[in-house]
């Protein structure tokens, strides 16, 4: 089982500058929702903005963390979030 602050450390140490928001969705600690703002989204597709998410969590996906959902967002795209 995972914790949303152990998530949240893994991927703003993996993309440098971001800011993530983790939410745990059923409290069994392996269903989480992830909003990720980073200005390295900028320009990037929503496929690649996943794939860079994804390579900063490598094995746990699928593994400790069974289902993730992502929300990748430049921060002008988050506004004032």
């Amino acid at each position: 089982m995972f914790s949303p602050d152990r998530i949240r450390e893994i991927v703003e140490k993996g993309l440098p500058g971001s800011r993530a928001e983790v939410k745990d969705l059923t409290g069994t600690s392996d269903h989480f929702e992830l909003v990720v703002i980073a200005a390295g989204f900028d320009g990037k597709s929503l496929v690649d903005r996943h794939r860079m998410v994804y390579a900063t969590l490598g094995a746990l996906v699928g593994n400790e963390i069974h289902a993730l959902s992502i929300r990748a967002l430049t921060p002008g795209e988050a506004g004032g979030r």
